[in-house]
């Protein structure tokens, strides 16, 4: 069984990390070292030394560096880092060099901005605009969609976008909401490697949307509204600083520990979950946490929407387009930012500022209860521990979040918010497969879907795998001696035994949740301990099973599927799902080796979705959506682990009720209908 380290090795590899392993791993020397771009996984060499944690903060860290016979910089750091650590910039930077001089280098300019460069250049799509009115093509706006797999045309021989256009009305309006008129009837697709159109036609006329007077999302004035005067400040004040503590990348905080990392294609990653329980010591619940996929499949089926079937993660990379929080944090109280480091479209070094957020949040009440008899009472308040990232896919915005609560869970969450990807209608047109916005303006229906993997190690000491994955169904009983009064129901277990046993559906009617369990772990009454994975909201795809996104999609088929660790299992679709037809690769292919599941390495892979059937409510930018899971112990602890924590204070000084002037006459409160 791989330990965390030999893990971190195994994910780590490739030809650039043998390249770069080649080039700066100098016999003696504890060199740090990742495939270019690796995001946040690394091999370090064996040589002697303490692991000490880096602020991920810290893009430039304390080198001495030579050149090796080729002019490449050679980092001669003593070893001083944990394998997970993700990379430094100026550890990226000595990949991406060690690559380059193996090979040809990368084009030197950002893709979506060439390829909108590329179309806006181009004579005959300049004609096409100018027939509906626009002879500005700064007022342009194109988006670079991944051209998908439909056929042979697709096929993965050079990387091709079909680009959605947008055209704003105010050239001097750098926050007008330039989705509000989609641009229909014009079919372009451009050579992305080559940044040249190579089919282009204006296919049919449909009239730019007239300006709509609600686009636009930006305080009062500049949008032509005026903003509440009700909202009063709300300060969330930690005097004594936060609960949780932070050694380079690793987090300890009310007996949880982990460690965070970051990756281009899945941005936040949790590594090396654990509970510190008493004597008990540290236990293990995961090896990794992290989101690895999401699909986005429209549901119109007219052009071009039809070919709207975004993979978020594995075409465009959750983490390459994640924010920096400096420009705008969802987060309140005491906070600790990271850093993420990665290489961009260019092969230059990037670094995305505040890239991830760390913060404690109040949750409400963690238990309670009063004594009727004597009317003492005992209350705690919940808090919980957030690890948190915010991305911007073209038009959508996703806040991915992972929760650690005081009681024992580990929640995931996803927020969506952002811009409804909109269509054109004719003057008097609707349209079945959508919700009427704004005159000529509408918004398709569509799914969003996400994949969570996680690589569980539950109770499970380094090298040992000792998890299996139990289903729970709820029953009623037959009605018999063993129901003479018809009310009784129980909990039914059943052990996934293989992969294909292991490809299962929520289902709400049976309570349906599953188990991963140790088997040899059992708690103070013999059973086995164990983590519940309780499903949130959920769907399927509304499609036909012949839909073409499911061919590189066919994981969305089931919620849950269940696979033994393998190092190069790691993305739902395969590696690179771009185009690709999918024959062999991902998910749907792995688990027909039907792999037993019992005493081994478990990998949960949970496909949770939303189903948008768009609302005017949803415009000019979308309320937060809320979606997710739990993962919950389940016989892991012999009590509540959150019985010791301790009681809030409630002086007044702390807590104030709130009083109206003018719902108080004559020193009484008058309540007012």
């Amino acid at each position: 069984m791989a330990s965390a380290q030999e893990k971190a090795a195994l994910c780590c590899g490739g030809p650039a990390r043998d390249a770069l392993r080649a080039a700066i791993a100098a016999p003696g020397k504890a060199v740090s070292m990742s495939a270019a771009g690796g995001g946040g996984e690394r091999v370090v060499s064996a040589a002697g030394g303490g692991a000490v944690m880096d602020d991920i903060g810290s893009a430039a860290q304390p080198t001495t560096a030579k050149a090796s016979s080729k002019g490449i910089p050679i980092m001669t750091r003593a070893q001083r880092f944990h394998p997970l650590d993700p990379l430094s910039a100026a550890e990226i930077a000595v990949a991406v060099a060690t690559v380059r001089a193996a090979g040809k280098s990368p084009e030197d300019a950002m893709e979506y901005a060439e390829c909108e460069a590329t179309v806006k250049n181009y004579p005959p799509f300049v004609e096409a605009m100018k027939k509906r009115g626009v002879d500005d093509m700064e007022l342009v706006m194109v988006d670079a969609w991944c051209a998908g797999y439909y056929s042979d045309a697709d096929a993965p021989s050079r990387r091709l976008a079909r680009p959605l256009i947008f055209c704003r009305t105010e050239s001097d309006s750098p926050m007008e909401n330039g989705y509000a008129r989609p641009v229909e009837g014009i079919h372009v697709v451009v050579d992305m490697q080559n940044n040249i159109v190579i089919e282009f036609e204006d296919r049919k006329f449909v009239p730019l949307p007239p300006p709509d007077h609600l686009r636009n999302y930006t305080p009062g004035e500049t949008r032509g509204g005026v903003d509440r005067s009700d909202v009063k400040p709300l300060i969330i004040n930690q005097p004594e600083g936060p609960s949780f503590r932070i050694n380079g990348y690793f987090v300890e905080w009310q007996k949880w520990n982990f460690r965070i990392g970051f990756t281009p294609k899945e941005g936040l990653v949790i590594y090396s979950v654990a509970y510190v329980d008493g004597s008990r010591g540290r236990r293990p619940i995961a090896h990794r946490l992290s989101f690895v996929e999401m699909v986005v499949p429209y549901g119109d089926p007219s052009e071009p929407h039809y070919r709207k079937n975004a993979f978020d993660a594995g075409e465009d990379g959750l983490g390459k387009n994640a924010h920096s929080l400096k420009k705008g944090c969802d987060c309140l109280g005491y906070i600790k930012y990271f850093d993420a480091h990665f290489t961009n479209f260019t092969g230059h070094v990037e670094t995305i500022e505040n890239c991830v957020c760390l913060h404690e949040e109040d949750h409400g009440i963690l238990w309670k209860h009063q004594d009727w008899r004597t009317g003492l009472a005992e209350v705690r308040r919940s808090r919980r521990l957030t690890v948190s990232f915010i991305c911007t896919v073209a038009n959508y915005e996703y806040g991915f979040y992972w929760h650690f609560y005081q009681d024992g869970k580990i929640e995931a969450e996803v927020k969506l918010t952002g811009i409804l990807s909109l269509g054109a209608l004719m003057p008097g047109e609707s349209r079945k497969y959508g919700t009427t916005i704004a005159p000529s303006l509408y918004a398709p229906v569509h799914q969003h879907f996400f994949v969570a993997r996680m690589d569980m190690a539950v109770d499970c000491k380094p090298n040992e795998a000792h998890n299996q994955v139990v289903e729970v169904n709820v029953k009623v009983e037959s009605a018999g001696t063993n129901n003479v009064h018809n009310n009784a129901f129980y909990a039914e277990e059943k052990i996934l035994k293989s992969e294909l046993q292991a490809m299962r559906d929520c289902d709400p009617s049976s309570a349906r949740h599953w188990i991963v369990r140790n088997t040899r772990a059992v708690n103070r009454t013999g059973q086995p301990t164990g983590f519940r994975l309780v499903p949130g909201s959920n769907c399927l795809p509304f499609a036909l099973p012949e839909a073409k996104f499911l061919r590189r999609a066919g994981f969305l088929k089931h919620n849950l599927w269940v696979t033994p660790y393998k190092s190069d299992e790691k993305f739902p679709g395969g590696e690179f799902p771009n185009q690709n037809p999918r024959l062999h690769e991902g998910l749907a292919t792995w688990v027909k080796k039907d792999r037993p599941l019992e005493e081994t390495d478990i990998v949960l892979w949970y496909v949770f979705g939303l189903t948008h059937i768009p609302r005017l409510e949803d415009w000019p930018v979308m309320p937060v959506e809320h979606i997710g899971f739990m993962l919950m112990p389940h016989g892991f602890f012999n009590c509540s682990p959150a019985v010791d924590v301790p009681p809030g204070t409630s002086d007044a000084a702390d807590v104030k009720e709130a009083e109206s002037p003018k719902a108080i006459q004559n020193g009484a409160l008058v309540s007012k209908l």
